[in-house]
């Protein structure tokens, strides 16, 4: 336990890292536009394709794989 313990923490930086890599890297379709309550996508739908799609996908594993690291960081 004490060897997980000492690894965890550093497991968790590397993770929240890599998720804030992930999710900085995904196109916004709002835009900044719809961060200020405007907006022109126009009722457009947008389908992922490619490393678009694979991206979303790592975002969700590591994702998962930070909130059952921290869930285990409580349970130590």
């Amino acid at each position: 336990m004490s060897l997980i313990a000492k690894i965890l923490p550093w497991l968790q930086v590397i993770l929240s890292v890599l998720l804030v890599i992930s999710i900085l890297l995904q196109r916004s379709a709002a835009g900044v536009g719809g961060a200020l309550g405007g907006g022109d996508s126009g009722g457009m739908h947008h389908t992922k394709r490619g490393f678009e799609k694979i991206l979303f996908y790592i975002t969700i594993v590591i994702a998962i794989l930070f909130a059952l690291s921290a869930f285990v960081a409580i349970l130590i």
